[in-house]
């Protein structure tokens, strides 16, 4: 995204009362700067360290410190209590590095007075790096090495997204952009054709060649950046609109649900996470995980956010964070807990590093204009698209191979995964979709790891055009041809 969010609608009510309590919080966050996808291993940079580290340190303001502007009722100040925290990211260097970065302003070192532990003999052992706190990191392999894939849905393993996303690549509204912005790509070209043949400079590749010349403006020196004179304002300002429609076209299409998987998946985890807050009696009490930015335009499609403000079509720069708070105005105490009558959900959304001088903007979920929503509204608003189970997940894919068989699934031979339900809560055993569960689903093979492959394969290799005119707008009011939507 390149903009600066635009404030909450004014129908919409977003202060506080001030006896609201936050009970809990969920933050979905994206990874900080890193190098090029076209140039993989894609790796985490010291500014984008540094860019987790301050957004990490941001929310520990906003919810652990003691003197905290929104502190979770209950939550350990200086020395972190496991039980209360979790979190989470896919096996991926840039994703995983990242929550250990965030986590380390979360909670950062406590020095050698809180970092010291006295044995029974008397031994005093201090920790090592001034008192530096460990947080285990769960692990998620859906999205497994997101950060290395130029495809979109090439780390979903889900055969009927990709093939939604890959019909975009046959649309109207696609091969009009194509057509128009020809010349555009041909005069980017000379920048950067050490990584893209001119075959490949097309807008086939939009988010690619966007994101290299991205990095390269962030860190390459003038000697290293090849035509650098190219790169005038307008023209990124183009690359970046251009890579905003794209992708937002492979992330969301309201007439296939499925191509937004990821963030139906994200809704499950948050819901499942939230329930489990408030069932636990608010023991687990924060939820961090770590993903990229396709689920978040997944989920701004599904939870109809662009309805708040149209720049939720555009890619969430690095570092941005989702968040969804658990709050309540009712009085109570650790014997008398607030029933789910009396709590709420807040969402928020924040692009790039938050700080304490740039912090996250409240909006409203569903299309509802309405901030906090009940908790059984908030339920029900993520319920109509999340998938719940592993069962699920498989029949909305079209997958029954491998994680999806019957046997995988603990099917009898008479039965099939197809009579699970796509969305909805599930109040059996299979519950919300854990991390566990995502992560299984990630690993998903044989038909859909083909595919995936053979989908990356045609875009890298991309389709040879040379720009023919230099796009003035056109990439920002061509829109998705099924929903009538602009990127």
């Amino acid at each position: 995204m390149h903009y600066a969010i635009l404030p909450l609608l004014a129908s919409l009510a977003t202060s506080s009362v001030a006896a609201e309590t936050v009970l809990g919080a969920y933050i979905f966050s994206r990874h900080g700067d890193r190098t090029a996808k076209s140039t993989p291993p894609a790796n985490l940079t010291d500014l984008g360290y540094q860019e987790v580290y301050t957004s990490g340190t941001y929310y520990r303001n906003r919810y652990i410190s003691s003197d905290a502007t929104r502190k979770i009722w209950g939550m350990n100040t200086d020395l972190v209590k496991l039980s209360q925290l979790t979190a989470s990211a896919p096996i991926d260097n840039v994703l995983q590095n990242s929550a250990g970065g965030f986590l380390q302003g979360l909670y950062p070192p406590v020095g050698a007075t809180l970092g010291t532990d006295t044995l029974r003999n008397g031994t005093s052992v201090t920790s090592p790096l001034n008192g530096f706190q460990l947080i285990p990191l769960q692990v998620v392999t859906s999205g497994t090495n997101s950060e290395d894939s130029a495809w979109l849905q090439g780390s979903t393993g889900c055969a009927n997204a990709a093939i939604s996303s890959n019909d975009y690549f046959t649309s109207s509204s696609y091969l009009t952009t194509y057509n128009n912005t020809l010349d555009f790509y041909k005069g980017v070209s000379p920048m950067v054709n050490r990584t893209f043949t001119s075959s490949q400079t097309t807008f086939q590749n939009a988010y690619t060649i966007f994101d290299l010349l991205n990095v390269a403006s962030i860190h390459n020196s003038s000697s290293n950046f090849q035509s650098a004179d190219l790169l005038t304002n307008e023209t990124f300002y183009q690359l970046r609109t251009l890579a905003d429609q794209h992708e937002w076209n492979l992330a969301y299409n309201e007439s296939e649900p499925i191509r937004a998987v990821t963030g139906s998946i994200i809704a499950s985890q948050v819901t499942s996470a939230l329930n489990t807050t408030i069932s636990g009696g608010f023991k687990n009490k924060l939820n961090i995980q770590f993903g990229a930015y396709a689920g978040m335009m997944s989920y701004f499609g599904l939870a109809n956010l662009t309805a708040a403000s149209s720049d939720f079509y555009g890619v969430p720069d690095y570092a941005s964070s989702l968040v969804w708070e658990l709050v309540t105005n009712a009085t109570f105490n650790s014997s008398s807990l607030p029933s789910t009558n009396d709590i709420s959900v807040r969402f928020y959304f924040h692009n790039g590093t938050t700080s304490n001088t740039s912090v996250p903007t409240e909006f409203p979920l569903f299309g509802t204009g309405v901030s906090p929503l009940p908790w059984t509204q908030f339920v029900s608003g993520m319920e109509a698209f999340a998938i719940n189970s592993q069962a699920a997940w498989c029949k909305a894919c079209g997958n029954s191979t491998g994680t999806c068989s019957s046997e995988a699934l603990g099917l009898s031979s008479g039965s099939s995964s197809n009579s699970s339900s796509g969305s909805g809560s599930s109040s059996s055993g299979s519950g919300g979709m854990s991390k566990a569960v995502a992560g299984v689903i990630g690993a998903m093979v044989t038909l859909a790891v083909i595919l995936g492959l053979e989908l990356l394969v045609m875009l890298v290799g991309g389709l040879r055009v040379v720009s023919k005119k230099r796009l003035g707008g056109t990439g920002a009011a061509t829109g998705n041809a099924a929903t009538g939507t602009k990127a």
